[in-house]
């Protein structure tokens, strides 16, 4: 293509390579291809090994990779959190209201959070962009009894659910933002799944992995998975190294951060590079 940029509809599919529709598809040339939506399978061994590493951790980790903006905000824990999550995303994006689309009607369309949530395979979160909103609920406790019936690992929105007690009572872990009892549509449009996507300040793409616990939940870009838990593992044995020194009563300056000292301390008793 002599080096013409070739950009994909993600709606329709359709191919240019820079004439009028790739004019007006820049952005949507960075989109996933429909491929790359499929939901590829976590390594049990990395999910497992997730599942014990804090998402405090994990932010420090991507902070030293340079990823600054993984945490996303609003989401905290509101319904059977207590247990560390781990799992693929798969997205969900809402827009504001618009009065002839948000309807109660919209409900039976293909294109809803019902064909949405019929599409997700078990083991993945739900990442639901809703802009944070607190004006809506954006799933209520039959759509979350659905998911759960699924196998689908958890809920994560910067937005809100309704129908609080019930959405308790189904089991299906959720971090969120609250609850209100308008339904979605008083004040949301749904759009698209398994789309790239913003929740909690965050870009969230299909696949990308998500770990949640008491802290919110973070996103680990699904290129660096491996590296990220590499360190992660290293830190968190670090850290509690120097938890036990704490608690010997060594004083924090030299010791945390670890000065050049403390770090061959460390590695001649542990036999592990700091």
């Amino acid at each position: 293509m002599r080096g013409e940029a070739t950009f994909v509809c993600h709606r329709c599919g359709a191919l240019d390579t820079g004439g009028a529709l790739g004019q007006g598809l820049r952005l949507v040339s960075l989109l996933p291809s429909p491929d790359m939506t499929d939901v590829l399978p976590l390594d049990p061994a990395i999910k497992a090994k997730l599942e014990t590493i804090t998402t405090a951790t994990l932010t420090t980790v991507l902070l030293k990779k340079g990823l600054r903006k993984i945490w996303m905000a609003g989401t905290q824990p509101f319904s059977h959190a207590g247990k560390r999550t781990v799992g693929r995303a798969f997205t969900l994006r809402f827009v504001p209201a618009r009065e002839d689309l948000a309807t109660p009607a919209s409900w039976s369309h293909p294109i809803s959070t019902r064909g949405a949530i019929e599409a997700m395979p078990e083991g993945v979160i739900a990442v639901v962009d809703a802009m944070g909103s607190k004006e809506a609920g954006i799933f209520g406790d039959i759509l979350c009894a659905r998911m759960a019936k699924r196998g689908v690992a958890a809920l994560v929105t910067d937005g809100v659910v309704r129908d609080a007690d019930g959405v308790r009572g189904t089991g299906l872990p959720v971090w969120c933002s609250g609850a209100a009892a308008p339904a979605s549509v008083a004040a949301l449009t749904f759009i698209n799944w398994q789309e790239p996507i913003g929740c909690g300040g965050v870009a969230v793409f299909p696949n990308d992995i998500i770990v949640a616990d008491g802290d919110g939940a973070v996103l680990i870009p699904q290129d660096l998975v491996e590296a990220v838990l590499e360190a992660a593992e290293a830190q968190e044995h670090l850290e509690g190294w120097l938890m036990g020194e704490i608690e010997k009563g060594v004083p924090l300056p030299g010791l945390y951060p670890p000065n050049a000292e403390t770090k061959a301390r460390y590695e001649k008793e542990t036999g592990r590079k700091a």
